[in-house]
Order: structure tokens, then C-alpha cells, then sequence
């Protein structure tokens, strides 16, 4: 079973205190007027604003078509009355969504609505009651609506890190003291930065500071940033970037896709895209919850996976990743998964060739379509003699220096299921009126 997170991972690698350890040699005085924070970025980008994109609401692309058959299945509840059948558009929307906030949600309630509103407008969704209630419930377990929330013991986490290489490094004391002293944009000595560190986003600028400010900090730490999430809904600044290619986000001159994921308005519109804007025919948003911290198709991935398990009698993990992967792309050796399949090859009546090519669109909605997908399927129905559940929650242990106690992707997907209910509860009340 992976590992895995679907927050921050906090490494303070070596390279990062050998440019500390830089800095000392050429110290510069504090400046009177700090600049805009900065954040990681590609080769060729620029400094943000002074202002912070969230100053400013960030205009949303227009509504794209929806896809043959809809963007989405839509999402069931249970014992509760069919969500309206003509859906809501504008003002209707956004006020449905202020109904639908939890009482948690005291502060700038028709901000939220508004901005949840737009990026169903923006994305071309089905604009539900369903659909709203998971986005809500998705917001309320990340951040319970917090734009930038904070992270308890974040300094100590970081300090907890760089002690740990200083040692592995033997760094002297001494000279580690003395970098982190050095005054950092704005006039506080990084030390100090990192001793007050509350939430993602301050990390984020802050390892922006010593990309850009430290001595050889672009050349040594250009395109590394511990921060890989942010905004009220955890969204993965990866899944932002990968989105954006597909269907390009406006942003303010000179800012970046991070910044945005940072502000409440881009971080909802990146995390609505990321749980809703996919087709999955799931009998049950449980999965879709799943697939938000696991991946898109883990829980059918990991269905699979159970089903190749029954028919080759070998012992897999059920993560939902069919594949080894390398920096994102797969890797040259095989997984479990993919060797078991491979195993059965006669019995699929398909060849190795064919095998790979299917098992490579595991991240598409097209793996449905597969021949592997579908022969597996076949075989594994008709040894057990009924049809095999399409769908199963990942079992994926969560981890992170943030998380103190054992935490699965079940555990989410039935908290957020548990929060969607509530959710839908506030709908049939709203109908009832």
C-alpha cells in the first residue's frame, strides 16, 4: 500500500541550507517596503503584484459546452427527495448556495455563494442541488471554509525538518544560526518567518523569498516548493496547472496558477473542477469523495484491482494506480497490478501489447471502453457467479507531517459523504419552504 497525501509535504532538503549557508557571505539590509510575496515558479515567469490576487475578484472563463451526455453522472441521495428538475442559473444559483452553506460558514456567506456559484457557471455544471452539496461538503472538511486555512504546529514542523538536516549534513550550529538571521524581504530574519508560519500560503512566499532573495537561490531551488496544496479545498497546485492547459484560467498580470489556488475564488473554482468536472458513472458520491483525495478513477481503478486480485489468487494493493509511476509518468518496472494482469493474458485472450495499451488510459474515463478492462470484468462475473461491485474505496493510508494519527481515504470519503448528507439535509428543508 502507497503512502500518500492529499495535503503539503514539508522536506527541507540540503539544498536548501547550503543556500542558507550562502546567504551569510554577502548580507543586505532590510528593506523599508516589502515586496509581493513570490512564489515558485517555471523558468521565464515574474513576480506577482503587489497586491495579492485575492484583493481583487479574478474573472472566471465563460462557460465551455458541456460534454455529449453531460460533464458528470449525477450525484445520488439516498432517501431524500429529487433534487429540482429545472436547474438553477444566476441569482437562483447563488442563492440556492447560500441555503446550502453549513452554520459554520458566519462570516461573508453570500461571498462564498457567489464564488461557488461562479465556478459552476465558469465550468459548465450541472448547477444542483446534488452537486453544490459536494463541492460544500468537500470545503467544509478541507478548510470548514477558511480561504487560507492554518496549519497547527506548522513552524514546528519546519524546524523539526531542518534540525534533522542540519545533523545528517553536520552543519554547524553556528553558521545555520547565522543564515537564518540574515533579514528577508519585508526586514524579518527568516528565522523569525518561519518561528510566526501560519498557514500554506506564508510557506509558499516564503520559499518564494529564497528562491528569489537568497544568493544562488533561483539556480539552486528553482521549481522547488514544499507547498503543493492550498486553498480552501486542498487543491494540488499540479491539478491546477494540468487544468489550465486544457482550458486556460484568466489571471491578473503577473501572477501564477499558485497564486491563484490561494485565493478563495481560483482555490474553489480549481477544487470544484478537480471533484466534479470528470464523467464517473459512481452509484454513490462516496467514490467521487474518494477520488478527490486519491485521484481521479482510483475507485474504479481500485475495483479493478479486486477483480484481477479474485482471478489471478494474487494479494494486491488496492490503491487505485494499476501502474508504477515516475515523476508522474509510468515507469519502466511493473507493478503488481500490471505484472498479474500480464499473467493472465491467455485467459483474456489478448496480448501483451494490447494489455499495456489499456491499462495506460487507467487515468481516463476511456478505460471503461478498454478490451482489458471489460475481459477482466467478464471472467471475474462469471467466476463468481454475479456482477462484481465497478467501485470500491482505495485503501490508502494518508501521510504527512501534519497528520498525527492513522488516516486513511475511506476515512475522508465517509466524512465528507457524512457532511454531504447534512448537506442535502438543508436542501430538502429548503424545498419544503
Amino acid at each position: 500500500m502507497k503512502p500518500r497525501s492529499s495535503r503539503l509535504r514539508l522536506p527541507v532538503s540540503g539544498i536548501l541550507l547550503a543556500t542558507l549557508l550562502a546567504a551569510c557571505a554577502t548580507p543586505e539590509p532590510p528593506r523599508t517596503q516589502p515586496p509581493a510575496p513570490v512564489e515558485s515558479r517555471m523558468p521565464g515567469s515574474v513576480r506577482p503584484p503587489a497586491t495579492a490576487p485575492a484583493a481583487a475578484p479574478v474573472p472566471l472563463p465563460a462557460p465551455s459546452p458541456a460534454a455529449p451526455g453531460g460533464v458528470l453522472q449525477p450525484l445520488p441521495a439516498p432517501g431524500l427527495p429529487p433534487a429540482a428538475p429545472a436547474p438553477f442559473t444566476g441569482p437562483q444559483g447563488q442563492a440556492l448556495v447560500q441555503q446550502l452553506l453549513p452554520p459554520v460558514v458566519t462570516k461573508d456567506r453570500a461571498g462564498w455563494a457567489a464564488d461557488i456559484a461562479a465556478a459552476f457557471t465558469a465550468l459548465g455544471l450541472p448547477p444542483s442541488a446534488e452537486n453544490y452539496c459536494a463541492a460544500i461538503a468537500v470545503i467544509e472538511q478541507e478548510s470548514t471554509f477558511q480561504a487560507d486555512p492554518a496549519v497547527p504546529g506548522l513552524s514546528k514542523i519546519v524546524w523539526r525538518e531542518i534540525e534533522a538536516r542540519r545533523a545528517k549534513y553536520l552543519i554547524p550550529r553556528v553558521a545555520l544560526d547565522t543564515a537564518l538571521a540574515r533579514p528577508s524581504p519585508g526586514g524579518r530574519s527568516y528565522r523569525q518567518r518561519i518561528d510566526a508560519l501560519r498557514t500554506e500560503r506564508e510557506m509558499s512566499e516564503l520559499f518564494g523569498d529564497m528562491i528569489d532573495e537568497l544568493p544562488a537561490g533561483k539556480l539552486l531551488l528553482s521549481g522547488y516548493n514544499p507547498v503543493r496544496t492550498g486553498g480552501p479545498m486542498q487543491v494540488s497546485v499540479a491539478f491546477a496547472e494540468e487544468h489550465a492547459r486544457a482550458r486556460p484560467y484568466p489571471l491578473p498580470a503577473r501572477a501564477t496558477l499558485r497564486d491563484a489556488v490561494f485565493t478563495r475564488r481560483g482555490g474553489l473554482y480549481f477544487g470544484i473542477a478537480h471533484l466534479l468536472d470528470y464523467p464517473a458513472p459512481y452509484r454513490d458520491p462516496l467514490y467521487r469523495f474518494a477520488d478527490f483525495n486519491a485521484g481521479h478513477y482510483s475507485s474504479r481503478n481500485a475495483a479493478f484491482q479486486q477483480a484481477v486480485a479474485r482471478l489471478s489468487g494474487r494479494t494486491l494493493a488496492l490503491d487505485g494506480d494499476l501502474l508504477n509511476y515516475a515523476g508522474g509518468t509510468p515507469a519502466a518496472t511493473a507493478s503488481n497490478t500490471q505484472r498479474a494482469v500480464l499473467g493472465l493474458s491467455r485467459r483474456l485472450g489478448l496480448s501483451r501489447e494490447e494489455i499495456q495499451a489499456g491499462l495506460r488510459q487507467e487515468k481516463d474515463e476511456s478505460f471503461y471502453r478498454t478490451q482489458v478492462y471489460r475481459r477482466v470484468f467478464a471472467l471475474a462475473d462469471a467466476a463468481a457467479g454475479r456482477p462484481l461491485p465497478r467501485e470500491a474505496v482505495p485503501r490508502i493510508d494518508l501521510k504527512s507531517p501534519k497528520i498525527r494519527s492513522r488516516i486513511t481515504t475511506g476515512w475522508f470519503a465517509e466524512r465528507v459523504k457524512m457532511r454531504y448528507g447534512h448537506c442535502m439535509d438543508r436542501a430538502a428543508l429548503a424545498r419544503s419552504l
